[in-house]
Parts: structure tokens; C-alpha cells; sequence
């Protein structure tokens, strides 16, 4: 039996033609057998990688891309605890440490408003690599800096490269899931974020404070990921929706391939492809022809002249203007403003909290491994996420997990002792970790191939502009109410994400454009 990347099963067409006759001749009709491929009969690339299971490849893949989600979450991690020590050790300013946390997230905004515009024009894996690369190399070299001033400008080049790398990832992700698992796919490499923070506060409660240079011993750990854009470079695929809408065609023929050929998830060792013709077979069970995929692959290429056939072309004109075309300028102002928010009160409240719970009385070591105890809630919150996801829709669960984040934030401004401190902590982690991952799993199905990037990356620039406030407002909101007022302004900022997020479109199971 060939596998489904060797053969595509065409249906007989059924018609017939008239034999040419003599004038007055009662015409015969002769039955058409030929095999010409019919739109039906011949899927298309991308409907042929829609159409696979969960293989291998697609698990490599999703590893792939959370390692490097890893390395993300634990360098923007690590600053929280970094800033807390040289509050300490160089005896430096609130207002001044949240110039070096809001100078990263400055980087951020314009790395992810860049990157996505970037990961339209020359590719995902190239983009994704490369700000790997950028922010392992200027992480590694913030623990050198013997100042505030040299420490913000490095950590602006870091946020350049962390903020294009994330949208990037999970765009590309997206675009190979298949779609009845494409949201639980993004929520499973969004919570990668948690493992990254974790290993940040474990970083941060074990190296930080073992002495004056701690916090340089801690950074330099995060020069990892300039190694690791080599495997990246080297491991993971182009998006095909990209080849395609580049008219690479035959490279789009090569990943497709190569996911056919992989190994189903518990399959028993059948393809990809085999899995998915099995499925199809009671379908087409009487299908007699088959069209040889070097035909299919041709049948891929649009014909000179047509709109598609000039897709590349247009892609290459990509313009920010296009996200408020009439189908989608809703969608682009709905999912800003809870990108804005969520950003926001997530920021502001984490970037903070060992600072925050050192500034209430408990020792940095306390406050250390408070935060530790607190990250930990983020993962489970992931898990429900990747779930709920899929059975209740992107909207409402991220609606919901918005409005658990707001009461969770609500209840740590009214917390007075260490245990509630700690439980409305852990909620916060909870909900607003899912929160995240549901965001992530929208954001991508919410625009076209030709757009998909850029309008993540925009979404996810306007919402680190949240990020650079929130650490410079911080002290200002704490000294004019104390932790109490602050929780209480996050909380009503979780309001009005989940508002924005109850006016984004449902696209949970559809194909992506």
C-alpha cells in the first residue's frame, strides 16, 4: 500500500461526450473514464496537512518551539529577581529599576510589531532563529553591565529579540496543528512560559542571593538561547502557508511530505499519511484511478494571471493598514485591547512581586521563595486551558479566565496574612497563566496567511506598550495606596480584557485562511 504522500485518489468524473456523426444521425453516447483531477478529488497542500493526525514531526515541532518559548519565560523571569537584589546591592531607586525592567519590555514592543512583519517577508523559522540568537547574546552580556544606564540599553536589544520570537512561535505552530487540536496545540506551548518562569524563580531563589554578584551569575545562564538558534535553524520547518504565498512551491511540497511520512501518534507506527487515507478510505471506497503526487503538487501551483498565481507579489506589500480592512478591523481593536490589558496587570503585578513582598516586611530570601511558590499555579492553569480551549471555544475561555484573573487580583488586595498572600497569589498564577494561553491559541486565527504574523506581532507590540508602563506605575500606585490600591487598579484592567475578549470572533475547528 502507498502512503498518501505517494498517491491522491481521483473520483471518475462521469461524464460523457457525443462521437461526431453524420448530419441527421442519432449521436452515441460514449462514457468518459479519463482521470483529470477535479477540485474535489485533488486537496490542496494545506488541506492535505490539515487532514493528518498528531505525528511525530508535529511533536518535534511543538518541543521544539516551547524550548525556545522556555528560554523566553526565564530570561523575562530572571529580571524580577535581578532588580530586587540591586535594589540591595547598588542601592538603586524603585523608580530607576523600573526603567530597566520597562527599557526590556520598550525592546519588546518594537521586536514584536518588527518580527511579525519580518516572519511575513522572509519566513518563520529564519525570524525565529535569528531573535533566539539576539536576545541569548545581549542577556549574556547584561552581566557585565556595571551600571543602571549600560543594563537598560542591553535589555532594550534582549526585548528586541524576545518580543519578535513570540508571536513568531506561535504562529508557526498554528499554521501546522491540525485544526481540531490547533488551540489546545498554542495552550501547550504557552505553558512552557510557566516552565521557564519556574526555572527562573529556582534561579532566582538559589544563585541570586548567593552573594553581591548573583544576579550576574543568574543573567549569564540566560545566554543559552543564542546555542540553541542553532538547532532551531537547523531542526524545525518553514511554514507551508509561507512557501506557498512566497510560491516556493516545491519547498511546501517537501514539509508536507515530510509530515506524511512521519510517525502517527499512537498509531501503532503508521504514517501520518496512512492514518489519514485510512480514515478517508470509506469515503472514496470505489475510487478505481490515482493522480501521482508530483501531479498533485503541479495542481498546487495556480495558473499565470489568476489572483493566486499573484500572491507572492502581494505578499511581499504586506502594510499594517490591512488589519482594519472591513472584515477584520473589529477583531484587530477587540484583541488590542485585551492584549493592552493583559499585559498590564500581568506585568505590572509579576515583575514586581519579590520587590513588593520584600517592600511589606519579609526578607529578599522569603520573598524569593514566596514568588517560587506562587509560579508554581501557572502550570495547572495551562493544562485547564489546553482543555476548556477546545471544549467551551477561545472566547469563552478566555473571557473566563480573564474575569477568574480580576478576582484573583481583587483578593490579593484584600490579603493581610502569608497564607493569603500565597492562595490569592496562586490564583493569580492560575488564571492568568490560562489567560495567556488562550490568547496565544486566538490571536493567530484571527487573520489570513498573508497577514497572520503581522497582526500577531502588532497585537503583542500594543500590548508590551502595556508593559513598559505598568513597571514605571508600579511604584507610583503602591506609594499612593500600597498594595492594596495596586491589586485593585490590576483587577479592574482584568475587567476590561475580559470585555474585549467577549467581542473576538469564535474560530475554534476552523481551517486556517
Amino acid at each position: 500500500m502507498r502512503s498518501g504522500a505517494d498517491v491522491v485518489a481521483v473520483r471518475p468524473t462521469g461524464r460523457t461526450r457525443r462521437r461526431a456523426t453524420p448530419r441527421g444521425t442519432r449521436p452515441r453516447e460514449v462514457p468518459v473514464t479519463d482521470t483529470a483531477p477535479s477540485a474535489a478529488a485533488t486537496p490542496t497542500l494545506t488541506e492535505r496537512l490539515d487532514a493528518l493526525p498528531v505525528t511525530r514531526r508535529h511533536t518535534r515541532l511543538l518541543l521544539g518551539s516551547g524550548v525556545g518559548w522556555t528560554f523566553d519565560a526565564m530570561d523575562v523571569g530572571l529580571i524580577s529577581f535581578v532588580i530586587a537584589q540591586l535594589g540591595v546591592v547598588w542601592g538603586t531607586t524603585d523608580g530607576r529599576l523600573g526603567w530597566v525592567a520597562s527599557a526590556g519590555f520598550a525592546g519588546m514592543a518594537v521586536g514584536a510589531a518588527l518580527g511579525g512583519l519580518l516572519a511575513d517577508r522572509i519566513g518563520r523559522r529564519q525570524v525565529f532563529a535569528l531573535t533566539l540568537l539576539v536576545y541569548g547574546l545581549a542577556t549574556g552580556a547584561s552581566a557585565l553591565a556595571g551600571g543602571v544606564a549600560v543594563l537598560m540599553a542591553l535589555r532594550f536589544v534582549v526585548g528586541l529579540g524576545l518580543g519578535a520570537e513570540l508571536p513568531v512561535a506561535s504562529t508557526l505552530v498554528s499554521e501546522f496543528a491540525p485544526p481540531r487540536i490547533r488551540g489546545r496545540a498554542v495552550v501547550v506551548l504557552e505553558s512552557f512560559w510557566a516552565v521557564g518562569w519556574i526555572l527562573a524563580a529556582l534561579v532566582g531563589y538559589l544563585v541570586v542571593p548567593s552573594g553581591d554578584d548573583g544576579w550576574r551569575w543568574a543573567l549569564a545562564l540566560g545566554a543559552l538561547p543564542a546555542l540553541y538558534a542553532v538547532v532551531v535553524r537547523r531542526g524545525l520547518p518553514e511554514s507551508v502557508r509561507f512557501l506557498q504565498s512566497r510560491g516556493r512551491h516545491a519547498e511546501a511540497e517537501r514539509v508536507v511530505a515530510d509530515f506524511e511520512g512521519s510517525r502517527a501518534v499512537g498509531h501503532d507506527g503508521r504514517t501520518g499519511a496512512q492514518v489519514r487515507d485510512e480514515a478517508a478510505a470509506p469515503v472514496a471506497a470505489d475510487v478505481p484511478a490515482a493522480l501521482p503526487a508530483a501531479d498533485v503538487a503541479a495542481a498546487d501551483v495556480p495558473a499565470p494571471g489568476t489572483p493566486a498565481a499573484d500572491a507572492p507579489a502581494t505578499a511581499g506589500r504586506t502594510r499594517l493598514g490591512a488589519l482594519f480592512a472591513p472584515g477584520l478591523r473589529r477583531r484587530t481593536i477587540a484583541l488590542w485591547v485585551v492584549w493592552f490589558a493583559v499585559n498590564f496587570s500581568y506585568y505590572g503585578a509579576f515583575i514586581w512581586l519579590p520587590s513588593l513582598l520584600a517592600a511589606d516586611g519579609h526578607t529578599l530570601v522569603r520573598s524569593f521563595e514566596y514568588t517560587l511558590i506562587i509560579t508554581l499555579g501557572q502550570l495547572p492553569g495551562y493544562a485547564v486551558a489546553a482543555v476548556l480551549v477546545e471544549r467551551w471555544g477561545r472566547r469563552s475561555t478566555l473571557a473566563t479566565f480573564l474575569a477568574g484573573s480580576a478576582l484573583a487580583a481583587g483578593l490579593f488586595a484584600l490579603a493581610s496574612g502569608d497564607a493569603q498572600i500565597i492562595g490569592a497569589g496562586l490564583l493569580l498564577s492560575f488564571f492568568n497563566l490560562g489567560a495567556w494561553g488562550a490568547l496565544y491559541a486566538v490571536t493567530p486565527e484571527l487573520y489570513p496567511t498573508r497577514v497572520r504574523t503581522t497582526g500577531a506581532g502588532w497585537a503583542a507590540g500594543i500590548g508590551r506598550t502595556a508593559s513598559i508602563l505598568a513597571p514605571l506605575l508600579v511604584p507610583h500606585l503602591r506609594g499612593a495606596g500600597g498594595t492594596g490600591l495596586l491589586f485593585a487598579v490590576f483587577a479592574a484592567v482584568f475587567v476590561v480584557a475580559a470585555l474585549g475578549a467577549l467581542a473576538l470572533p469564535e474560530r475554534a475547528g476552523a481551517s486556517l485562511d
